[in-house]
């Protein structure tokens, strides 16, 4: 963490729009796009349900590895460089989904963009710790996940129904994502390191197999990790199944896509103050199980209700979804062992283990479609309450609610 200074408080939230701007346009809209337009991929391509589950949930097959490598890759060599080449990465690695001719070629175009998008939103988070002081880190990554939940919606919302047919088909906006995620290397390679960060290099940066080496021992660190692998696996397969769901139900193309809209929207609105009352509330575990229990809820109600009461199950599920996300990076970073120096490594292993939820649970939930429509959001609604028993087992040291206006220096 930093202590503000006259230099680092006017410069850290430009750090923070830009952070923001690469979680909306080369993480979350080029992830987001996929679900609504998976109707034209899998007509194109001859996919079956499982088969879209699987291409849904198999971008995270890497993202154990490269989450903890592209943490400990940032803890040495620093935000600007990595972000700069990782959105180079991104960028490519996306277009190339476009250019898929088969389930296979698509499912390995998937992976590939899957290698690289764990390091770009480990080190965003990174950002928070290294350029805020502990009574803004909530607020911080709430920004960040505000710009990820506007990603989100914004992807769900104009993929199929306006890029698509503006720009000639599903091929053509995953070309047009690839080249954004490529442009926004540029404002990376111009920005300057933090002063955490060049305090760090000053004082020669630990090898990146310290940093795990340390990381790994530290239990609240594995006790989050799990929770986001039951509750991100749960969030993750139930946005992959939701239109295709409402669309089997009878709901248009535009209806089934406004609900995954919906659910990024609420979240976006409520983001910023679900961050900012963890700062003030003084414990990130009860914040993070009064969200995780409204998407248990949700999501379970997705199993049994009916018509517009659908409607009200998406927004009890949305509304605290990035909320929850960023309070998780905050307690990840402000864990005790991990610190700004180590929290590349730290958030790396979590995005990890979330990794592996996100991997398993989408072609696990959608098999279970064969039994009936419904079966696959019980499943979800059951990984997602695991995660909850997991975050009520996090210790946390008591302390004072925080009295900083996390909004007094902008």
């Amino acid at each position: 963490m930093i202590d503000d200074s006259s230099i680092a408080a006017s410069y850290k939230w430009r750090i923070l729009v830009l952070a923001a701007l690469t979680a909306t346009f080369a993480v979350a809209m080029p992830v987001m796009c996929m679900p609504v337009l998976f109707q034209e991929i899998s007509e194109d391509l001859h996919l079956s349900l499982v088969q879209v589950g699987v291409i849904w949930g198999i971008g995270s097959l890497p993202a154990p590895l490269t989450s903890l490598v592209g943490g400990a890759i940032g803890d040495r060599f620093g935000l600007r460089r990595t972000l700069c080449v990782a959105c180079l990465l991104i960028g490519t690695a996306g277009a190339l989904r476009g250019l898929a001719n088969s389930f296979y070629t698509l499912g390995a175009a998937a992976i590939l963009y899957g290698m690289v998008s764990p390091v770009i939103t480990t080190n965003l988070h990174k950002t928070c710790g290294v350029w805020f002081s502990k009574e803004q880190l909530g607020l911080a990554n709430g920004f960040i996940a505000t710009g990820m939940a506007l990603g989100l919606m914004t992807g769900a919302m104009v993929s199929a129904t306006v890029l698509s047919p503006l720009l000639g088909g599903w091929r053509h906006v995953l070309f047009f994502y690839g080249a954004v995620a490529v442009a926004l290397s540029v404002p990376w390679y111009l920005t300057r390191p933090a002063p955490a960060e060049a305090s760090a290099g000053a004082a020669g940066a630990r090898p990146p197999r310290q940093s795990v080496s340390r990381v790994i021992r530290i239990r609240n660190v594995w006790q989050l990790g799990l929770a986001v692998l039951g509750i991100g696996g749960c969030v993750q397969g139930t946005l992959g199944y939701l239109p295709l769901f409402l669309r089997g139900l009878g709901w248009t193309e535009a209806g089934a896509d406004g609900a995954l809209a919906t659910f990024h929207a609420m979240s976006m609105i409520c983001v910023i103050p679900l961050a900012l009352s963890s700062d003030r509330l003084g414990s990130r575990k009860k914040a993070l199980m009064a969200t995780a229990l409204f998407i248990v809820t949700g999501v379970s109600l997705l199993s049994i209700v009916q018509g517009s009461a659908i409607w009200v199950a998406v927004i009890l599920a949305g509304f605290v979804r990035d909320g929850f996300m960023a309070i998780l990076m905050a307690a990840v970073i402000e864990a005790e062992g991990v610190g700004a120096a180590h929290a590349g490594t730290a958030l790396g292993l979590v995005m990890s283990l979330s990794g592996m939820g996100s991997l398993l649970s989408p072609p696990l939930g959608n098999s279970l479609a064969q039994v009936a429509p419904r079966a696959p959001f019980v499943f979800w609604a059951t990984l997602a309450a695991m995660g909850l028993v997991s975050l009520y087992l996090v210790r946390e040291k008591r302390a004072a609610p925080s009295q900083a206006d996390g909004l007094s220096s902008l």
